[in-house]
């Protein structure tokens, strides 16, 4: 049996690429700022920003989110995601072409979330 090249069947994880991707995923989704739509009951909905960096001021941000887009928002402190900033309405298209303009994040660091 010595002289047959007999190959042994190892375990196959199909997931290990998405595993080991994950850990290099987690440290690169925090580039990212995410814009995403919930919706409330019947026609209103929620805008939310989360990603944004620690070192910008979170509560001027959504000061003159709220003056150019004539809504009402709120920072919102969560365990998991850290400071999210939430808008009244659809404000997507908007929050992302004023985080552009402003410079504070660049066109492809933004990912729009939803319908």
């Amino acid at each position: 049996m010595s002289d047959l090249d007999i190959q042994i069947p190892t375990a196959f994880d199909p997931f290990a690429e998405a595993n080991a991707g994950e850990a290099g995923a987690a440290a690169g989704s925090k580039d990212y700022v995410h814009v995403r739509i919930q919706q409330r009951n019947g026609r209103k909905s929620l805008t939310t920003v989360q990603g944004l960096k620690k070192e910008f001021s979170y509560s001027k941000i959504l000061k003159d989110l709220k003056k150019e887009f004539c809504c009402n928002g709120t920072v919102v402190q969560d365990p998991e995601l850290g400071q999210v900033i939430q808008l009244q309405g659809d404000q997507r298209k908007n929050v992302s072409n004023f985080l552009v303009q402003a410079g504070i994040v660049k066109k492809e660091h933004i990912k729009i979330h939803g319908f």
